[in-house]
């Protein structure tokens, strides 16, 4: 860098300069402070605590376990190596790795600049005694090199910023494994709901059809009148029309569950060959403190590191009350190719300090307006918390109340089997009317609709309990897969960035003696 009149002093006097900088930084801001509410510390849900049972079941981390079933823990392995969102997410990790190298970059001299000119002159003096006219080449090399000194701590919270929001991706991505996996076990057991109430449907259709059939010929043969057939016809059609309305939502479910786990939508081989009943579930098996496991939600820990890293950016603001100090260093050599110049070689270096003295506010509402975000920041994570606690205690309430509604419902399905029989029995002896049939029927084919649907309920509020709590965060896969890694290697320089160990496998965190 070129000065016109440069202040020269002695190397040893800019070292000093730059050990007693030094040795007065300080970081100017807040320092980070927990936005926890004390509340959380002390909370605990009787709802949670009775639809809870302790035994040796799989932790939380793999909740989806207590289902026992193989075929689910195959979509949800498939979900996790080949699902869009979960691999953007990972992808947005490696951004935030990117970005925390580029604030640790301002440890070091922000300037380090090389040059070099050749520059042709065709220099031509008119008038006087001596007109000249001169050609020559001038030849110049140099190195500047600027280090603004950390004095107020503009980069050190930087850096704590950027370090911050890199964790900050991490949790995200741990949240985006917890809502992906409840989200394919849900749908999945939301398309075995679908497959049982169209089974149910066919087969109270078969059934239906077969007593319009007797109706028909009865009424054919003049033993019957014309409005026993047509109400058997009437119920028979109605549900029978249901049964495209089950085909249309299970396609769509089947597709839904299809982008899931990163396929074309379409058929899906592994559940050709398989319908299994919705489960009947008893208990979640919950083996940890309902409060701890509320802060270590991916997404709250994900609100509280967004937190940290604004509070670190009113730090970064603030440094611009103040002078900045750079020490600055130059060398550069110059010739030219006219006979009986000199070459010259020059060092120059010593201090420079900026201080933007008025700036109309512009500083000071910046810094405000850092601090507002920051408190926006607060008041999100304190509503993110206590929106955990609610879709807990919700999710354990519905399960405790589907559990309940779920056996009343099967005794309600086995009356309701009974029922029909006996109309059948005293239509056919001549006991009662065919009405009797008819609405035996129609209760028979609503009992074990409700009945079905019940359990669905039931195990998505096993499922809603497990995600609200923050289960199934933990992947053994690597964030950014082999294909991807590769592909994104080939294009760019990376370096090491994407030579990410899988995470080691952490300690169970609710084993239960």
């Amino acid at each position: 860098m070129q000065a016109k009149s440069p202040l020269l002093i002695r190397p040893e006097h800019v070292l000093w300069v730059g050990v007693l900088a030094l040795g007065g930084c300080v970081q100017l801001g807040p320092n980070f402070q927990s936005p926890a509410e004390p509340w959380v510390d002390h909370w605990s849900s009787a709802a949670i605590e009775q639809s809870s049972q302790r035994g040796p079941n799989p932790d939380i981390r793999q909740w989806w376990h207590v289902f026992n079933d193989p075929l689910l823990d195959q979509l949800i392995a498939e979900s996790d190596a080949h699902n869009s969102d979960l691999k953007i997410a990972g992808l947005r990790v490696m951004q935030a790795r990117a970005q925390l190298g580029i604030a640790q970059s301002g440890r070091y001299p922000q300037l380090q600049q090389a040059s070099a000119d050749s520059l042709y002159v065709n220099r031509r003096q008119s008038g006087g005694n001596n007109p000249q006219d001169n050609h020559f080449w001038q030849h110049s090399a140099g190195f500047d090199v600027g280090w603004e000194l950390d004095f107020w701590g503009r980069f050190s919270r930087a850096i704590e910023s950027s370090d911050a929001s890199y964790f900050a991706a991490q949790a995200n991505y741990e949240d985006v494994l917890v809502l992906l996996r409840a989200q394919v076990a849900d749908t999945y057991y939301s398309l075995r709901t679908t497959e049982a109430r169209l089974r149910v449907a066919q087969a109270n259709a078969s059934q239906q059809k077969r007593n319009f059939e007797i109706t028909e010929k009865l009424f054919k043969s003049g033993q019957n009148a014309e409005l026993d057939l047509q109400q058997a016809k009437s119920q028979y059609l109605g549900t029978l029309s249901t049964i495209p309305g089950f085909e249309d939502q299970l396609a769509r479910t089947r597709n839904a569950l299809a982008v899931l786990i990163g396929r074309p939508p379409g058929a899906l081989p592994p559940l050709a060959n398989h319908e299994g009943l919705i489960p009947l579930v008893d208990r979640a098996v919950l083996q940890d403190v309902p409060a701890s496991l509320l802060l270590r939600r991916p997404d709250v820990r994900a609100a509280e590191l967004n937190v940290a890293a604004q509070s670190a950016l009113i730090g970064v603001a603030e440094t611009d009350f103040y002078p900045s100090l750079t020490l600055l260093g130059s060398i550069v050599w110059s010739a030219d190719t006219l006979s009986g110049t000199s070459r010259s070689l020059d060092l120059v270096g010593g201090p420079s300090l900026r201080w933007n003295l008025f700036d109309h506010g512009q500083i000071s509402n910046n810094v405000r307006l850092q601090d507002a975000r920051l408190q926006e920041l607060i008041e999100a994570y304190r509503d993110k918390v206590r929106q955990a606690a609610r879709e807990a205690d919700d999710a354990a309430v519905g399960l405790i109340k589907s559990l309940e509604r779920e056996q009343i419902l099967s005794q309600a399905e086995t009356a309701a089997k009974r029922s029909l029989v006996l109309a059948s029995s005293q239509y056919r002896e001549g006991y009662s009317d065919f009405q009797r049939v008819l609405d035996a029927q129609r209760a028979l084919l609503e009992q074990q609709d409700n009945y079905l649907v019940s359990r669905s309920n039931a195990v998505s509020n096993v499922i809603a309990l497990y995600k609200a709590l923050g289960g199934g965060w933990y992947s053994a896969l690597p964030r950014v897969d082999d294909a991807t890694r590769q592909q994104m290697k080939q294009r760019t320089d990376w370096g090491d960035l994407l030579d990410e160990p899988a995470p080691a496998q952490p300690e169970k965190v609710n084993d239960h003696e």
